[in-house]
């Protein structure tokens, strides 16, 4: 392996990348509208188990393959498959995150570029009606593609920069200036919204709620929030210097990603509810929805450009972790300069990427498994989504924590995360083992059913 710049500068620099990573759409979009349309307070209450007992362990599990292997995903798995004396098939633990990334950069670049196109709408104050703006935005291929290529474009050019030029910097002003963001948004939700409504939905648990759908959904929210089994923690991991504690990181990691999603559900909800808008409208909660309440208070156009803004942001820290273990393989397989590798993959990305683009308008009539009844109205959007959320990542988080649990020595364990055992390594060892692949096994066999 090349000798090249891998390690992070500090445990502050790397948690803000890791945050950063975990942080995204799944946060400020996809999270309120899950609460919105699975009861709200039952929701969350799941939800939060659900990040502590399954998406944590999973998180460390990971971070550790990255370290103990210490190269890009499939590299590191297969050095610690050997140094554990197993198969080297366990490899494909590795080559499962660089798949998961690739895909997923192909179809985030385009739908983090919609935040890009709603940004330059906010001056107007999103005139006319929200929901024909969006249908029509959604079938303009031209500025998707656009939008679709600033973003791969900021990404790449960050990547191509290097852990400490270009990561390091990027999120050492990204992340501050998402914090504020969202403390000024949730300020004007409190003065413009009904924040005690808001609060009441999001903390007011009503047991009757409590589904097995529900449980299902927080599960898989859970698990996709935190960012785990795409290859990106493990590209991070492999990064981080041998004194930064795995446990108490990982702990850090996961609780500031849900923080951030339960605050976006304070920025959000309070609006829904002083505008009169339907918390369970669904994915089109951030688009079709919210544009109504920012169309309505004062300074809305101001707001609605911040609340875009944010995301945006939020979306760009995401594609730059998912871009690194694809560009880590590079360099490593292929000894290429790290500028190429990005140039190559972001050109590949594009043109992959227009397939999710032209789903929404010219292409939005093609169905390629139109034959099989549980894809027959699946475009090819649909497809890549369906086949990251509902079958690569729960299969990756599986194969991550038998890997780890069952395959790797227990005082190996010990040894890599600085502990010399006690409960609170029992505990963990015991989820990584039994819990979280049993949750992660139902949310796959229920998706896949």
């Amino acid at each position: 392996m090349a000798t090249r710049e891998r390690t992070w500068s500090s445990r502050i620099v790397f948690l803000l990348a890791a945050i950063g990573a975990a942080i995204g759409l799944g946060n400020i979009w996809k999270f309120p509208y899950e609460a919105g349309v699975s009861g709200g307070g039952a929701f969350v209450l799941v939800y939060l188990l659900c990040v502590f007992l399954v998406a944590i362990p999973i998180l460390v599990a990971e971070l550790f393959i990255g370290r103990a292997g210490g190269g890009s995903p499939p590299l590191a798995a297969g050095a610690l498959a050997r140094s554990q004396g197993r198969a080297s098939a366990w490899a494909g633990v590795g080559w499962m995150g660089v798949l998961v990334s690739f895909i997923v950069v192909s179809f985030y670049s385009v739908i983090a570029g919609w935040a890009l196109g709603y940004i330059v709408r906010a001056p107007s104050g999103f005139a006319g009606d929200p929901g024909e703006n969006f249908a029509a935005f959604l079938s303009n291929p031209w500025e998707l593609m656009f939008w679709q290529l600033v973003i791969l474009a900021v990404s790449v050019g960050i990547v191509a920069g290097g852990i400490r030029r270009g990561v390091e910097r990027a999120v050492k002003v990204l992340m501050p200036s998402l914090a504020v963001m969202l403390v000024v948004l949730i300020a004007c939700a409190a003065i413009v919204g009904d924040f005690a409504a808001g609060a009441r939905f999001l903390f007011a648990v009503d047991f009757s709620k409590v589904s097995a759908e529900v449980v299902l959904e927080a599960i898989g929210q859970a698990f996709f929030s935190v960012g785990v089994a795409g290859g990106l923690m493990m590209a991070y991991g492999a990064y981080m210097p041998k004194d930064v504690p795995l446990a108490s990181s990982s702990l850090v990691i996961g609780s500031a990603d849900t923080c951030v999603a339960l605050l976006a559900g304070f920025m959000i909800f309070p609006l829904v509810f002083a505008f009169a808008l339907d918390p369970a409208e669904g994915p089109g909660l951030i688009y079709v929805s919210l544009p109504y309440a920012f169309q309505a208070m004062p300074a809305g156009g101001f707001v609605g450009a911040l609340f875009f803004t944010l995301l945006a942001f939020a979306a760009v820290t995401t594609v730059i972790a998912a871009l690194e273990p694809v560009v880590a393989y590079g360099e490593d397989r292929f000894s290429l300069s790290r500028p190429v590798i990005c140039a190559v993959s972001g050109a590949l990305l594009f043109i992959i990427g227009l397939g999710t683009v032209f789903s929404f308008s010219i292409w939005s009539h093609i169905k390629p498994l139109a034959a099989i009844e549980m894809f027959a109205n699946h475009t090819i959007f649909d497809l890549l989504d369906y086949s990251v959320t509902n079958v690569l990542m729960p299969l990756g988080g599986v194969l991550i924590a038998v890997f780890v649990g069952w395959r790797v020595k227990p005082e190996d364990l010990r040894a890599e995360f600085g502990e010399s055992g006690g409960r609170a390594f029992w505990l963990w060892l015991q989820l990584i083992r039994y819990v979280a692949p049993a949750a992660i096994l139902a949310v796959f066999w229920v998706n896949v059913k």
